[in-house]
């Protein structure tokens, strides 16, 4: 059975899916032209050839785990480097080349040198409150989050992805939309070149995890018309391939958010994935 922290976090986490319904959305579109998907696979192919280097933090969890697989199946950079708390184990070939940087996020000034030398950043670093506790939550969601790209700026990344949430509110009385929010609006200030933030819904995927509070939200949208859900969560693959096809198209915007509906039609321009 369920102990108490569990059921609070299954609480607030179906408290954060209502308050996600009463946000307006359509949900996704048609999706992509074909003319748009063509020039989609020109856009990889004009990126691939720049040579760029990318950094990950938070390949351990869900969402990190996933782009790192689509960045390697997708051979858009030339090196590519994880950045987290311990080593991964990768069995597979495909991993043989990814460089990893250990680091402790509670001293994050002593491992500037993991942050130099990238070109491009992705951040999915992210907890529970209940794993966590409020504070621990605020701590990797916020504080983790908001010196890691400070150092990354510092280090001359040019183009810097937040996985935020739906819903993030710097004047939420939610803390988890709270927090979000204010992370966003911190590393907006640093001024990246580039600085892209994804607002996904609920993310459907079989976490490794045990997340029971999410667990209650998915089965909450899996009983609500289709046109609702898809409106309030995302598949997990279409957040990563979203992610990947907006760091390969032009951007003259300093800031540009993707909420979920952007997310949906923008995950769904898979053309040729692979090289």
């Amino acid at each position: 059975m369920a102990g108490p922290a569990a059921l609070s976090a299954a609480a607030a986490a179906l408290v954060a899916a209502l308050l996600l319904l009463r946000r307006e959305d359509p949900g996704p579109g048609a999706g992509p032209s074909m003319a748009e998907t063509e020039a989609l696979s020109k856009l990889r192919e004009d990126f691939r050839m720049q040579n760029k280097s990318v950094f990950i933090l938070g390949a351990s969890g869900e969402t990190g785990r996933a782009l790192l697989k689509e960045i390697l199946e997708q051979g858009l950079f030339s090196k590519v480097t994880l950045i987290g708390r311990r080593k991964l184990t990768f069995n597979e070939e495909a991993y043989k080349n990814v460089n990893q940087e250990v680091v402790d996020f509670e001293k994050l000034e002593d491992y500037a040198s993991a942050f130099q030398g990238h070109d491009v950043g992705f951040c999915c670093l992210g907890t529970t409150r209940a794993k966590a506790g409020a504070e621990g939550f605020v701590r990797v969601d916020r504080d983790y989050v908001l010196k890691s790209a400070e150092l990354a700026k510092a280090g001359g990344c040019k183009h810097f992805n937040l996985v935020s949430s739906k819903g993030a509110d710097k004047s939420s009385n939610f803390l988890y939309l709270q927090v979000k929010g204010e992370v966003e609006a911190k590393v907006e200030e640093l001024k990246f070149d580039r600085y892209s933030v994804f607002r996904p819904g609920v993310l459907l995927c079989d976490r490794q995890e045990s997340r029971p509070g999410e667990w209650l939200v998915r089965k909450f949208f899996g009983s609500l018309p289709e046109s609702w859900a898809s409106g309030q969560s995302v598949p997990l693959v279409t957040v990563v391939r979203a992610m990947l096809n907006n760091v390969v198209r032009p951007s003259d915007k300093q800031m540009e958010l993707l909420e979920n509906k952007a997310i949906h039609d923008l995950g769904k321009a898979h053309g040729s994935l692979k090289p």
